[in-house]
């Protein structure tokens, strides 16, 4: 009787637990409390154990009653984890955020033990000698595959004690990776500056950054940074600002970085893998780290040549803006004030007429109509959504033929304090097929963009267009998926091809065609005008070689940290930042700066950040088809829709671009895209 009690009492903490949400129900954001978040770990992780069970006792075992319960598992786990993290990271109320990410601890402790449990292993393992799986093919046999080698990786070649101790190491991983983000968004300094130190910015910037006593304060987040790198006239407040943006979480981040490296080294160690880069690309597109070097080392060859002409250019300008011949550097924190010059100058482009032409409403109807011409797919808002915060808007996504539900997507556009503060797409709920239908798959786009004044509506810089249709790439990866299965549903692929839709979808923030749909200004509603349009395009590719020489140091940087750095050795990871920034890029590093200590990069990416550069190399490859055939071609946007966006990781990457290429990729349209000849 007691036990019935407990149970129903059980029954009805679930109920009324908006975290504890139902096969394709939307979430009830709003109505989270607390205690919600307090008890959805142990409820979930007492939910999934009793499945475990179940799976376990299998007597007779299937596809379907070993790995497609399997997949459900680890699609149950990820989503309250996904939810739990986007909480973590957005909410204003400080003990809701700590208690998410304590959740996602909890959660990710358990996901680490699901890595290492013997009985299920046996049972997936059990299954691979039948009849049945001996004749799996397509995702089925990758499934069983890529989840036998998952285990045997997460150390069932070891025995059980080592096994307990690689779990151990796991669970410090999984505590220190969050605290790394955590303090990072935490992180609150500012650089109070005078009315002198503000010339050259914006009214509408130095109105939003104004305080009571007439100084302005401004923060680390981008819509506060970047315009201040780009337009401040003072050298010294550009300097002091770059010096706090490149420290931030140094004072508890760079402590947690050695922790975190020294924990990979230990686990690869118990594994037997040489480095921890050579454990994480064995399953990538690049299979081993040598490759990978290679690929950096090559590319660093062929661009320097014009990274020193870029350089160049910028020296040239500092000299007439200083009226001093002699001067041979230009430092860091100069780079985007005298780009910018040259923007207006040289090229006659104003960034900041040129954002009168970005209206955020404007940018995200362009967004809209080019997935729907592309993709035959349309975005409707809902009104008075539960959302997580008043700014948060909601949409779901609709086949155009039959107006079927295929997505769900949040939008989170601007900042505010002790939110992510970069821009970035979080998965919630990926697709997978179920017995009661298809599991609609959900996200959030998560971004920090200016917000709106009582003068003007919230406009972007082209940049931060570009950052929009990034993100929006990796959206409608999420969203069009037809994976059978949440293991390779949108995002799930091999992390050096992840980058491919996203960095693809960036093209169309060039064209004009597409540009013209939405480009208009916010006052006049003029379309961006051809000239002007001509003018950016002419200088769409200034300073191309330093930002690539800049993607291949933080390439450089992730692999050499996870490719025989010894953290506990007489190098620290701050003097490599400074060995790497003066041997690959052009500009000098400046002592006392920090930067790796707010590099997020380091954990979700360690040792694949070289994937943003390799899988562009693939992203201008498959643009260049659309080039070909038109950029709003329908019959190129739908064939791309099936072979790449709906397939996830569920066909080998390679093949997804063979299908759609028609012969193997190569890097001609990405060294084109540099100005670099083949």
């Amino acid at each position: 009787m007691k036990g019935q009690i407990k149970k129903a009492k059980a029954k009805q903490t679930q109920k009324m637990n908006p975290l504890l949400f139902s096969f394709n129900q939307n979430i009830d954001f709003q109505n989270i409390t607390k205690e919600n978040i307090e008890q959805v770990a142990s409820i979930s992780i007492a939910d999934l154990r009793e499945k475990l069970q179940a799976l376990y006792q299998t007597p007779i075992r299937s596809f379907e009653n070993t790995m497609l319960k399997y997949d459900a598992l680890v699609s149950q786990l990820s989503r309250i984890t996904s939810v739990l993290f986007l909480l973590s990271s957005t909410l204003t109320d400080e003990q809701m955020r700590n208690k998410s990410r304590e959740a996602v601890e909890e959660l990710e402790k358990f996901g680490n033990q699901l890595g290492l449990d013997e009985d299920l292993y046996k049972a997936i393992k059990d299954y691979s000698k039948t009849e049945e799986a001996q004749n799996l093919t397509g995702y089925k046999q990758k499934l069983l595959t890529e989840t036998i080698r998952s285990f045997e990786k997460n150390g069932f070649a070891l025995p059980k004690e080592k096994r307990e101790e690689l779990q151990k190491i796991q669970d410090q991983l999984s505590e220190q990776n969050n605290l790394f983000y955590k303090h990072i968004a935490e992180h609150q300094d500012f650089l109070i500056v005078s009315e002198q130190e503000i010339e050259g910015l914006p009214e509408s910037y130095k109105q939003q950054h104004l305080q009571e006593d007439g100084y302005y304060k401004i923060g680390m987040d981008s819509p506060s940074y970047i315009p201040f790198m780009q337009y401040a006239q003072s050298e010294e407040a550009r300097k002091k600002l770059y010096i706090k943006y490149l420290n931030r979480a140094s004072n508890t981040n760079i402590e947690v970085l050695k922790n975190v490296l020294r924990l990979r080294k230990q686990k690869v160690e118990l594994l037997g893998y040489p480095t921890y880069a050579a454990y994480n690309v064995e399953d990538l597109m690049s299979k081993n780290p040598k490759n990978v070097w290679n690929f950096e080392n090559s590319l660093k060859e062929k661009v320097q040549p014009r990274a020193k002409q870029d350089y160049q250019e910028l020296l040239e300008i500092k000299r007439q803006k200083t009226n001093n011949p002699t001067v041979q550097i230009v430092n860091p924190w100069e780079s985007s004030y005298y780009r910018t010059i040259l923007l207006r100058e040289k090229y006659s482009v104003d960034p900041e007429k040129v954002r009168e032409y970005f209206s955020l409403n404007n940018v995200l109807g362009g967004l809209f109509h080019i997935a729907e011409q592309l993709f035959d797919v349309r975005f409707v808002e809902i009104a008075d959504a539960s959302v997580w915060h008043e700014e948060v808007r909601y949409f779901e996504v609709r086949n155009m033929a039959d107006d079927a539900l295929a997505g769900k997507m949040y939008l989170d556009l601007f900042p505010r304090p002790n939110k992510y503060n970069h821009a970035a797409c979080f998965p919630l709920i990926q697709g997978r097929q179920t017995e009661a239908g298809y599991q609609i798959p959900v996200l959030a786009l998560i971004c920090n963009f200016s917000t709106a004044t009582t003068e003007k509506p919230s406009l972007l810089t082209h940049s931060e267009v570009e950052t929009m249709f990034h993100e929006f790439g990796h959206a409608l990866h999420v969203l069009l998926t037809k994976s059978p299965v949440a293991m390779f549903a949108g995002t799930n692929t091999a992390h050096d091809f992840v980058e491919v839709p996203s960095q693809l979808l960036e093209n169309w923030a060039w064209d004009y065609q597409s540009l013209s749909l939405f480009a208009k200004h916010y006052q006049t509603d003029e379309v961006l005008p051809k000239e002007m349009y001509d003018k950016m395009n002419a200088a769409k590719n200034l300073g191309i070689g330093i930002f690539t020489q800049q993607q291949i140091f933080y390439g450089t940087y992730d692999m050499t940290l996870h490719d025989g750095y010894n953290p506990d050795g007489a190098e620290t990871t701050t003097e490599v930042i400074g060995r790497l920034q003066n041997e690959i890029t052009l500009f000098p590093y400046l002592e006392g700066t920090h930067f790796e200590a707010a590099f997020g990069h380091l954990m979700g990416y360690g040792a694949s950040y070289y994937g943003y550069l390799w899988s562009l190399v693939y992203a201008d490859d498959i643009f260049s088809v659309f080039e070909q055939n038109g950029l709003m071609d329908k019959a190129t946007g739908l064939k791309y829709r099936d072979t790449i966006l709906s397939k996830g990781g569920s066909e080998d990457e390679m093949q997804q671009l063979i299908q759609f290429l028609g012969r193997k990729p190569n890097e001609e349209a990405f060294l084109k895209s540099l100005d670099i000849q083949a």
